[in-house]
């Protein structure tokens, strides 16, 4: 069985399903080009608009389009970004939902709050990282399809507040602020495994 997940750097959404024996692909023009595996993992450096999913049947898809111009927490910069940074992450958005109904298998799309809501269609589903266990706050937004089964929440107090826009200034810290919260990627992949 096949797990993809599309936009995934750090390839904490797979993890869970990794260490259950699933194949799984992470696609990021981050990655080096090419296929590298590293155990069950297989990291895919290749651009998102021509790269095709792998043969076989896949079990699951997840896709966290680049959200640095669509965020509405970034709405005071639109103006000065222009016309072609929202066309073009409007586009990374489409191609990650053409991906998933190509792959015929539950999916989510994530994505902060954002004008994907203006530009498409509200999202399906709402949570904070402490509604599956992660100790901070960062609205974030899913769209899914193909029977993708929301977890439960497991809540737990937000500690540690609104995190992300308090990272200091460095070369990884949209990696960082992008980073999938392990209690809901493990949340998913128990809500969805087959």
């Amino acid at each position: 069985m096949i797990v993809v997940s599309c936009f995934d750097h750090s390839t904490n959404m797979v993890k869970p399903w990794a260490e259950a024996g699933y194949t799984c692909y992470c696609v990021d023009i981050q990655h080096p080009l090419g296929e590298n595996k590293e155990g069950n993992i297989i990291k895919v450096g290749a651009d998102i608009k021509t790269w095709m999913p792998p043969e076989g049947e896949i079990a699951f898809a997840s896709f966290f389009p680049p959200c640095t111009h669509l965020a509405v927490s970034g709405a005071r910069w639109f103006k000065g970004k222009g016309l072609f940074a929202l066309s073009e992450s409007i586009e990374m958005f489409a191609h990650a939902v053409r991906l998933a109904e190509l792959m015929g298998a539950p999916y989510m799309i994530e994505n902060p709050v954002s004008v994907v809501s203006t530009h498409w269609r509200k999202p399906d589903y709402k949570f904070d990282p402490c509604d599956y266990g992660d100790p901070y706050t960062k609205k974030t937004c899913l769209w899914v399809g193909n029977g993708f089964v929301m977890p439960q929440t497991n809540p737990v107090a937000p500690e540690l507040g609104s995190m992300m826009h308090k990272l200091p200034p460095s070369e990884d810290r949209a990696n960082l602020r992008s980073e999938t919260p392990m209690g809901f990627a493990r949340a998913v992949f128990e809500a969805n495994r087959q």
